[in-house]
């Protein structure tokens, strides 16, 4: 039998696997849900976003940076019950690949992704993803993002592969240019069929 072309598998989430967890479309549709200000909501959310994700703050002092800095008639319960409800599985996306890759265990398979701890734990476990990855080199977990190349140094070094050994699937170019300037193998997604047949002329499927 060929060996296998890679020790390690990594799929973002948000973009390819499910719907992103809170990213401009689903804040738009908070929006509208609460009578929210856009704009300020926006300046807001990036003023605090890569210090969530990083897992420098936690959700309630997101929240109150970026809502409930005045009065509101709804609760944080009800409000972070709304940013649960964004995430769906994404249409044409990578859940049944990855799936199908986690039950073969061809090689270690996690996850590598940028999102705050408290809506990526809901994720995780909502939609089963723990049973798929043995690791996950979350943001929230790592205290990096992507595509700051320390994160994908710090991947490598905890899998212990080279980087030619990695592969790393992700749907934002710029986080594709990262993985590759760090040696992985990098795919960017751009739906299900398409990275099928990637993965099949790669010999991973």
């Amino acid at each position: 039998m060929p060996m296998f072309p890679f020790d390690a598998i990594l799929f973002d989430v948000g973009g390819v696997l499910l719907t992103n967890g809170w990213d401009c479309v689903e804040r738009a549709a908070a929006v509208a849900h609460f009578g929210l200000d856009a704009q300020e909501l926006d300046a807001r959310h990036f003023a605090t976003m890569e210090a969530w994700e990083r897992g420098e703050i936690d959700l309630g002092q997101y929240l109150n940076a970026t809502v409930f800095y005045e009065p509101r008639a709804f609760s944080r319960d009800e409000f972070f019950a709304f940013m649960r409800t964004q995430s769906q599985p994404l249409p044409n996306g990578a859940l049944e690949i990855l799936a199908e890759l986690a039950a073969a265990n061809p090689c270690t398979i996690g996850a590598l992704n940028n999102e705050a701890r408290e809506t990526n734990e809901y994720r995780f476990s909502h939609f089963g993803l723990r049973r798929y990855f043995r690791v996950a080199f979350s943001s929230c977990y790592v205290g990096l993002r992507k595509p700051d190349p320390a994160i994908y140094r710090r991947a490598l070094d905890i899998l212990g592969c080279a980087p030619g050994r990695v592969l790393f699937i992700d749907d934002r170019e710029e986080n594709v240019v990262g993985g590759l300037a760090e040696g992985i193998n990098a795919i960017r997604f751009t739906g299900a069929d398409a990275l099928r047949g990637e993965l099949e002329r790669l010999g991973v499927l």
